[in-house]
């Protein structure tokens, strides 16, 4: 950013929240229109041509003494984080793997106080708490079931990305945005081929409106979403990045209750406005 070109927070806050509304989508659009049970091969579509695509466009190798930490950065954030998410997806209520998920911020600003000695502000901590209480409010229930794989899997991944925000942010590696999102999207879907093709079944001939969704996940969810989210990641400080990813969540539940006319009671609708209110309060308080 120029010099002369005065910040602007939240036009960046904005721009980076419409990454985890468009991954908040992908629920739906998983459930109701891709084939089932094969979710590391949609993973695998997801990431990988949407990463070639940037690189063709963008052409530019990173310098040598980076590749390692891209490689790092590529399986913190795309292929250990796309692999642990499917696992607890599958093995958990989506109420239970959202709430834990929803300790990103907590995470990036642990990491922050124990390794940079950047104490996080008692305001925005405990905004990044109530975020975590709202969405318990907002998915749990008392059937919900507390399996242990899953559990572990979805904190293994809220780590995993706690962890790329916060090294994506202190490691400068001197790509441009496209550049650097075309080589995680490309290393990270290259990390999921193996997994996808030892653990899901083949794929069946498909219809129309599942390469429509397919096309979805990759031009959208990948392309579009990763190129936003890796541009907040660079301009915004990373906890206000990471609590940004309650939208994702908060989104396919609200469109679960638009499109598929799943009910929200009082409970529910009163932990919405406490994740709202956390993500504005962090925003807002990181930014300071």
């Amino acid at each position: 950013m120029p010099a002369d070109t005065p910040p602007r927070p939240w036009r960046d806050a904005l721009l980076t929240a419409c990454a985890p509304v468009i991954w908040g989508s992908t629920y739906i659009v998983t459930s109701e229109f891709l084939p089932p049970d094969r979710p590391f091969t949609a993973a695998l579509i997801r990431a990988l041509p949407a990463g070639l695509l940037l690189l063709l466009v963008t052409w530019r190798l990173p310098h040598k003494q980076h590749w390692g930490r891209l490689a790092v950065l590529s399986a913190l954030n795309i292929g250990v984080f796309q692999a642990l998410l499917f696992v607890a997806a599958y093995r958990l209520p989506g109420g239970l793997a959202a709430v834990l998920g929803a300790i990103q911020p907590l995470l990036v600003m642990l990491l922050a106080w124990a390794v940079d000695r950047q104490a996080p502000r008692g305001i925005t901590a405990c905004c990044a708490a109530a975020g975590v209480f709202g969405m318990a409010m907002l998915l749990l229930s008392p059937q919900t079931v507390f399996e242990p794989i899953g559990m572990a899997a979805a904190l293994l991944g809220a780590a995993s990305m706690a962890t790329g925000v916060w090294l994506t942010r202190r490691w400068q590696i001197g790509l441009p945005v496209l550049s650097m999102t075309g080589w995680q999207l490309v290393l990270g879907g290259m990390m999921l081929a193996p997994v996808a093709w030892l653990v899901d079944a083949p794929l069946p001939a498909l219809t129309a409106s599942q390469w429509a969704a397919y096309a979805y996940l990759s031009g959208a969810g990948a392309l579009v979403a990763y190129v936003l989210w890796f541009r907040g990641v660079a301009r915004l400080p990373s906890v206000a990045v990471a609590s940004l990813g309650l939208l994702s969540p908060l989104t396919a539940v609200i469109l679960g209750w638009v499109l598929l006319s799943q009910s929200m009671g009082g409970i529910s609708l009163l932990g919405l406005l406490v994740v709202l209110v956390s993500v504005f309060g962090v925003q807002w308080t990181s930014s300071r």
